[in-house]
């Protein structure tokens, strides 16, 4: 069987599933990578066929995407070229991490394809969601890679096709201990804001990864250092508490390591909203954004406990196989968009 696995690469929790996934794919069927968008700063060590700009979100320094950024970096055109170019006819089957070149490529040629992502899950009605209407929220999930098939992934199995967290090797390796830092990864918010709401608790060390930083810096009761991937390991196993967004990655490894954890969406990304309300079906706290306000929130979280318990198994070689070679009774293609 030959394979396209698409991988959004915009995301440090795309790749970060991929590098789990490809081994098994690489074991079970003849698979080519195709990576879109290059913003993630985990590496993904494995030969790429493939390689696209794509077409990603920007984010402001406040905490929010960018809705002009994004469209001026989108280029409709080269997009468009390249869902007409890309040769998906080459392939028996399209395992698409949220990708929107293949997915239209392939859905232009009627070749099968696979979503296998966090945001497949958020296409069942069982998964939580924030009261009120998101129009543009529910476009995205539903339009922006259409697919016949789809495996979710989700902080619990909400419906038959959804699945609990792969959680990457290194994590499952770890032994989590407490030396009373909180990690924090909040990749759309500025550095200095971080300092001006951060310093308002002295009494904690907070162990800050950023994006776009080069160089560690310290300041007083905060150390912001950039984002590598085994720097963030070391301090996610030695944390008491991290201080994320409301991705789905980070949260779950959090949940995996009994670690405390307190989530902040990125305003008007409506997935992170989803997973917000999720998580705070758990008992995690979250806020809308961070700024002065959240200081009295933040404070009550660092002086209590918080014990959520979860069961994270390791299925990942499981669903490949079943991807491969067993889609119908497992897969439901009720959730293709037409």
């Amino acid at each position: 069987m030959k394979v396209l696995y698409a991988v959004q690469g915009t995301g440090n929790g795309h790749v970060s599933r991929a590098r789990e996934v490809i081994p098994y794919l690489k074991k079970m069927c003849d698979v080519d990578i195709f990576l879109s968008g290059m913003n993630a700063n985990i590496p993904l060590p494995f030969e790429v066929k493939y390689k696209s700009k794509g077409v990603s979100f920007e984010y402001n320094k406040k905490g929010g995407l960018d809705y002009f950024a994004s469209i001026k970096r989108a280029n409709p055109l080269r997009v468009w070229k390249e869902i007409k170019d890309f040769p998906v006819e080459n392939y028996d089957l399209i395992i698409n991490d949220f990708e929107c070149i293949t997915a239209y490529a392939a859905r232009r040629k009627q070749i099968p394809v696979m979503a296998f992502s966090h945001q497949a899950a958020l296409l069942s009605e069982f998964t939580p969601k924030p009261q009120g209407l998101n129009i543009l929220g529910d476009f995205v999930l539903e339009r922006y890679a259409p697919t016949q098939y789809a495996v979710g992934l989700h902080f619990r199995a909400y419906d038959d096709y959804i699945f609990t967290p792969i959680i990457r090797k290194e994590v499952r390796q770890l032994q989590p201990y407490n030396a009373d830092h909180y990690t924090v990864y909040l990749p759309a918010v500025g550095e200095q804001k971080m300092l001006e709401v951060l310093q308002q608790l002295p009494e904690v060390r907070w162990d800050v990864f950023s994006r776009t930083i080069k160089n560690p810096l310290i300041d007083k009761n905060v150390s912001i250092r950039p984002v590598q991937n085994e720097h963030f390991l070391n301090s996610l196993e030695s944390c008491t508490g991290i201080l994320t967004g409301a991705g789905f990655e980070s949260p779950s490894e959090a949940l995996f390591l009994k670690k405390k954890l307190f989530v902040i969406p990125i305003q008007g990304q409506f997935e992170q909203s989803c997973n917000a309300e999720a998580l705070s079906h758990f008992g995690v706290p979250t806020a809308k954004k961070f700024g002065q306000e959240i200081i009295p929130s933040l404070k009550r979280w660092v002086e209590r406990p918080q014990t959520i318990h979860v069961h994270f198994p390791d299925i990942t070689e499981q669903l490949v196989e079943q991807m491969l070679f067993d889609q119908d009774p497992f897969f439901v293609p009720t959730l293709a968009v037409g």
